[in-house]
């Protein structure tokens, strides 16, 4: 078959990566905090018009992460209703209010240690505590007007304290997409710039890379929870996972293109901004793969090369 000629190639050619499959991460900082960081981050006063935009080129959902300026050992600013979170949540939702909201639910933006979970006082993991902890977080970003919650401490039975208390408070059509997370080098942009860095050195609950079956594992267990869809991170680090996912469970699976795999995979061009083509390669092998939808920094700039011309 001539699949040399470029207008049979066409003709054979499968449904390319779209707009509509991304959603874009803002990692947002307060106002008057301008200190250099790794990754591109955007201020309450900013998102309003990036959802305008993303939503103007057909990307449909937004991933925020966001943390608090005071922290202490309970992670306490993390559920405050009038956190950076809160007012994040609300501006994206006042300027777009079709544009879907999905959170980061985790207490490490907030805790002074920056680890995923509280201690006791023995400084050992306390369990229930971070999980009441994630709980009071997740109805508050609710009532704050996010549709999709996501626990990321990969902390056993948390994903069912979360849906426990979500409906408890009557936002039961809240979903949950907890985070399925591979231990890797490739998070060092987000925690830098997310002040973030465990003061153990590493998260206690994330999956060795090289033990793919207990991530299967975890997010069946996460399924059984509770959980309507799994996010996996880093993305290219987990496609055989979410092949193996598609078989294994009935939920979407969300791959999350992550920091490093962003600053790795785009070039500064002279203008200053950044070549996405590697992204774009990327992810439609992503699309390939089952991705339901691909969470990506590069989101808006991958929408503004895909746009007709």
């Amino acid at each position: 078959m001539p699949t040399h000629r470029l207008a049979v190639r066409s003709f054979l050619g499968g449904p390319n990566l779209a707009p509509a499959d991304l959603a874009m991460v803002l990692l947002v900082r307060e106002d008057d905090d301008d200190k250099p960081r790794p990754m591109p981050t955007v201020t309450v006063r900013e998102i309003g018009g990036m959802v305008k935009a993303l939503e103007s080129l057909g990307v449909g959902s937004v991933k925020i992460f966001a943390g608090s300026r005071v922290r202490d050992s309970r992670a306490s600013q993390g559920a405050s209703p009038t956190s950076l979170m809160a007012r994040a949540i609300k501006a994206a939702k006042r300027a777009a209010p079709k544009v879907l909201v999905m959170t980061e639910t985790c207490v490490c933006s907030h805790n002074d240690s920056g680890e995923c979970w509280l201690a006791d006082k023995g400084g050992r993991i306390d369990v229930e505590e971070t999980i009441e902890a994630l709980g009071l977080q997740a109805i508050m970003q609710a009532e704050a007007g996010a549709d999709i919650v996501g626990p990321a401490s990969m902390i056993p039975d948390s994903v069912r304290w979360i849906r426990q208390e979500l409906d408890g408070a009557g936002h039961q059509g809240v979903g949950i997409m907890p985070h399925l997370i591979f231990e890797s080098s490739l998070y060092e942009g987000y925690r830098t710039s997310m002040g973030a860095v465990p003061r153990s050195g590493s998260r206690a609950f994330q999956i060795n890379p090289a033990h793919p079956d207990q991530a299967v594992h975890v997010a069946q267990q996460m399924v059984e929870e509770g959980a309507d869809m799994i996010l996996t991170e880093p993305a290219l680090h987990t496609v055989d996972t979410l092949v193996q996912l598609k078989d294994k469970v009935a939920v979407p699976i969300v791959p999350f293109s992550v920091s490093g795999e962003y600053l790795r995979l785009t070039d500064r061009r002279d203008d200053g901004e950044r070549d996405v083509k590697g992204l774009i390669e990327s992810y439609t092998v992503l699309k390939r793969a089952g991705a339901a939808r691909i969470i990506t920094y590069g989101a808006l700039d991958i929408a503004r090369a895909l746009k007709p011309s």
